[in-house]
């Protein structure tokens, strides 16, 4: 199953829509992440022309009055995997986002809120997040592609743009 993971599009407060190239890359995906700070409904339908969406709530989202879930666990062929803003300070710390994945269960936590796209390994927990596609910070814009089969998951940040893609592959 090909899944997309997006994060932190913040539109339209910083950004009028989603970039083209991300539906080109989400393109054959079966499902989509998104890991907080929408901040409007209207990303979650864009994607939805897609395929179905699973929305976290991110500190933007509970700002702006939009009601998802805080957390919320997706199990895919025996794989457990968490979606969460990962709403820690300082932003990214591996320590605290482990902790959330003990919390939920999860042995693959995908989170957001850094605008900085990485795949971490902290223990047994992975630690995925696909950066922001709209207002990265220090980087690229990206979005993320994971792929399970047959209990096994490849996960992939694309980095977008108006030039052809680039990946960063990560085999787990």
């Amino acid at each position: 199953m090909l899944i997309g993971v997006i994060s932190d599009t913040h539109i339209p407060e910083r950004a009028l829509e989603i970039p083209s190239n991300v539906f080109n890359i989400f393109e054959n995906v079966e499902m989509i992440f998104h890991a907080g700070d929408l901040t409007s409904l209207r990303v979650k339908k864009s994607l939805e022309k897609i395929a179905p969406v699973y929305c976290v709530q991110g500190n933007m989202d509970r700002y702006n009055g939009l009601k998802f879930p805080r957390s919320k666990i997706v199990e895919i062929e025996g794989i457990k995997i968490g979606l969460n803003h990962g709403e820690v300070y300082p932003r990214g710390d591996t320590q605290q986002l482990k902790y959330i994945a003990l919390e939920m269960g999860v042995k693959i936590l995908i989170t957001g809120h850094t605008h900085q796209a990485f795949i971490k390994e902290v223990g047994d927990i992975l630690l995925l997040n696909p950066g922001s596609p709209t207002v990265p910070r220090l980087t690229d814009p990206t979005v993320m592609l994971l792929d399970v089969k047959n209990g096994q998951m490849n996960s992939e940040i694309i980095k977008i743009g108006d030039s052809p893609c680039k990946a960063l592959k990560f085999d787990k």
